[in-house]
């Protein structure tokens, strides 16, 4: 969009949807042309009946949007969007939207609404899986959150975000502000990059190599930009993403979707298994509360952690269905000393890191051993013509 005016968000610019964008608890704002509908932070959704939109107010406060933001808005032109740096406005005319003149109202405030003490009270995970997750950011690992439209998977990643050390710079990479990381995590060493026309995902990533980073956070990925956050975090410097699915054992396949051409799906599945640690599923639905009725309600489904060792991919769940898998394994942090004393000096303590930690291996099924010496084969001749070489445990080719 470029320099863009930025949208006021006052009483008389809102008119009667201020009262829902001024209430925190209140996540989105829409309009279907007939009624208004809302949307909590406990993701309840429901209309407001007795708020009845005028069709000189739905004008009105669409000409004020695209006056602002200087934009066209008719039917050659049925798409409106502006924003604020906490809101993200979209009309849609009723040329296309036939229930309507459509209102769509996300709000993106600059703070974390989860906090421990409301994850544990609503059943949203529990402390051994919060602790887990706390520690694989102190030990420096690359985290996918994961979920369909909606969960709040840039929120859970937010939150975790924070339990980064503040000497430790971190670059944001979104297209919209959604992150506000400086915000949330006040005094931290942080670069804010905004996508535009000029500065597309791929060329965003790219800079963000240049700047120095410890940490890269991408709001989300899509599309092949995804080989360069791939080739991003090959480098050493780690990050958090979030994308969509719904099983975090799909994610190698929705990653070698995205890249598409761009790189061979053996060698994208490879780098997954390789540079990706963790993959943490957030998802919606009925779950028991502590007076033991059953709510709507967003919670931490899965938690697993991906690994490629000795020509093998796996995929290691630790918690599935909102439960821990309790079997017995290896971990794969102990494999990687780097973050160890690190993250004992951050909790103060000497005991060993996560003693009641247990995983299974879930081999990838779709090859057998011989077929894996193949791909093998193949990763080590691409190496020999030019490819890049990468340390972790032993030397590794993306190229």
């Amino acid at each position: 969009m470029g320099e863009k005016k930025q949208v006021s968000i006052t009483r008389e610019y809102f008119g009667p949807l201020y009262p829902y964008i001024a209430d925190d608890d209140i996540t989105d704002v829409d309009y279907d042309g007939r009624r208004l509908w809302v949307t909590d932070c406990r993701n309840h959704r429901y209309p407001i009946e007795e708020e009845v939109l005028s069709r000189e107010f739905v004008e009105e406060f669409t000409k004020r949007v695209a006056n602002t933001v200087s934009k066209p808005f008719h039917k050659q032109s049925p798409v409106l969007e502006a924003e604020t740096d906490t809101l993200r406005i979209t009309v849609v005319h009723e040329s296309v939207a036939m229930s309507g003149r459509a209102i769509c109202i996300r709000k993106s405030p600059p703070f974390v609404r989860l906090t421990l003490e409301k994850m544990l009270e609503e059943g949203y995970c529990d402390r051994r899986t919060h602790d887990l997750i706390r520690d694989c950011v102190l030990g420096k690992m690359n985290l996918v959150f994961c979920g369909e439209p909606g969960v709040g998977k840039t929120e859970c990643a937010k939150y975790f975000s924070r339990f980064i050390p503040k000497d430790q710079r971190v670059i944001t990479i979104e297209d919209n502000p959604e992150w506000h990381y400086e915000a949330i995590a006040p005094g931290s060493d942080c670069v804010s990059l905004r996508i535009s026309p000029v500065m597309d995902y791929t060329k965003a990533i790219k800079t963000c190599l240049r700047l120095n980073p410890k940490w890269m956070m991408v709001s989300e990925v899509r599309s092949k930009e995804v080989c360069y956050l791939m080739e991003g975090f090959s480098t050493g410097v780690r990050g958090m993403t979030t994308l969509h699915t719904d099983d975090i054992r799909k994610l190698p396949d929705r990653m070698i979707n995205m890249a598409g051409g761009e790189v061979s799906p053996e060698r994208m599945e490879n780098d997954v298994y390789s540079f990706i640690d963790c993959g943490i599923l957030i998802r919606q639905g009925m779950r028991k509360d502590p007076q033991g009725g059953y709510k709507l309600r967003r919670y931490i489904d899965q938690v697993g952690f991906f690994t490629r060792e000795e020509g093998r991919n796996c995929c290691r769940l630790v918690v599935d269905q909102g439960e821990w898998v309790e079997t017995s394994g290896e971990e794969k942090w102990q494999e990687e000393g780097d973050g160890q004393d690190e993250i004992r000096e951050e909790k103060g303590r000497l005991e060993p890191l996560f003693p009641e930690l247990t995983m299974v291996a879930e081999e990838r099924g779709e090859y057998n051993a011989l077929q894996l010496q193949d791909m093998e084969k193949e990763f080590l001749r691409k190496t020999r013509e030019g490819g890049t070489y990468l340390g972790k445990g032993k030397e590794q080719a993306i190229g």
